[in-house]
């Protein structure tokens, strides 16, 4: 079953998938009115729409990287609205899309979340819905950094067992409950030393990792993760094989991290494979046509996201038999994607799912 789920031959591309409609076709039946509230109101999807996510598995949870793109008028809002008025009122109505089952809250990256602003994220979404949540830089960064970014001095809480558990991991299980999907620990890139005693970072992430409470008691779909941005953790058969072994003994898994400064997908699956059967986490974070330090040059091209700039095909389609392969076998999968992907997450999303819907039917061994 591995052969077939991390590395089959791949199928030639199709064409690019057309945008899901912004507007019903005249002699389609309309849709069922959405709710209205708080002045944001939802966007109608059409009937195809609907039936793509029903035909989708319901281990797949598809979502963006947050909500508050004025842009997404036609796609997910109806309407014109203000970032402040999204962040505010947004989630909601996000909810309510029928492909969009999860979301990554980015801004806990900055700063901690209090229980409460976990409970009022909770409250605002179906009881299928589960969150991706990103640990604060204060642990998960080796650097403290100005504001333009730079790493000025080294960071003494760097995978600090307790401010972990206290500022991310506790709250986020008393604030969300059983809406955690996964726990995202992304560490940043390492200065050079770190990397050179990469083998030492490991034992202070195992300690990190195994202070944490366990999350099956509260979240039965939740799970720890660990995103990394230095190629060197999965570079090396055994550092691989140590990172592994880590994240198999702390019930923890590895976030698969499509961005220019990792490896390309099918380089990054031996992670996988060495932890399977398991859940898949995985972020679709950038272009590579932007190079590794092309966030900014990605934002200015694709601001509104209302599109897409460089449909990645070749992602698209080795991440729709993945996710086909991960939730054939009833292992959870957590996909979530930012605008700087392709130009406008939804429209990927929509893509992907269609990718997703399109694999043929896993094949069981004899």
């Amino acid at each position: 079953m591995q052969d077939d789920l991390f590395g089959g031959p791949p199928e030639p591309p199709p064409p690019p998938p057309a945008a899901p409609a912004a507007v019903q076709d005249e002699k389609s039946p309309a849709p069922p009115a959405r709710k209205k509230g708080l002045g944001v109101s939802a966007q109608p999807q059409d009937d195809a729409t609907h039936a793509l996510a029903a035909s989708l598995s319901p281990h797949l949870r598809l979502g963006t990287s947050t909500w508050t793109y004025p842009g997404w008028k036609g796609l997910v809002w109806e309407g014109e609205h203000s970032p402040a008025q999204l962040s505010k009122n947004g989630l909601p109505i996000y909810a309510q899309h029928p492909l969009l089952r999860t979301v990554s809250i980015d801004r806990s990256f900055y700063r901690p979340l209090t229980v409460s602003q976990y409970e009022r994220y909770a409250s605002q979404v179906p009881d299928d819905f589960r969150f991706v949540v990103k640990a604060p830089s204060l642990v998960t960064d080796a650097l403290v950094r100005s504001e333009d970014g730079r790493g000025r001095e080294p960071n003494p809480a760097f995978l600090n067992a307790d401010l972990a558990r206290t500022e991310f991991v506790e709250p986020a299980l008393q604030g969300l409950g059983h809406k955690i999907g996964a726990l995202v620990f992304q560490l940043s890139p390492l200065p050079m030393d770190q990397l050179d005693r990469l083998p030492e970072v490991l034992q202070r992430l195992r300690a990190m990792l195994l202070a944490q409470p366990k999350l099956a008691p509260i979240a039965p779909d939740g799970i720890l993760a660990v995103e990394v941005r230095d190629p060197e953790w999965i570079s090396s058969h055994w550092m691989a094989l140590d990172f592994a072994a880590v994240l198999r003994e702390a019930d923890a898994t590895y976030c698969i991290d499509l961005h220019p400064k990792m490896p390309p997908l099918a380089d990054q699956l031996h992670m996988l494979r060495a932890l399977w059967p398991g859940p898949l986490v995985c972020r679709w974070m950038l272009n590579p046509v932007h190079g590794p330090y092309g966030y900014e040059e990605a934002e200015k091209l694709y601001e509104p996201f209302d599109r897409l700039h460089h449909p990645d095909q070749q992602n698209r389609e080795e991440l729709a038999r993945l996710i086909a392969g991960v939730t054939g076998a009833g292992q959870n999968a957590y996909v979530c994607i930012s605008n700087h992907a392709e130009g406008s997450a939804p429209i990927t999303i929509h893509a992907l799912a269609d990718r997703v819907a399109a694999q043929p039917p896993a094949r069981k061994k004899a």
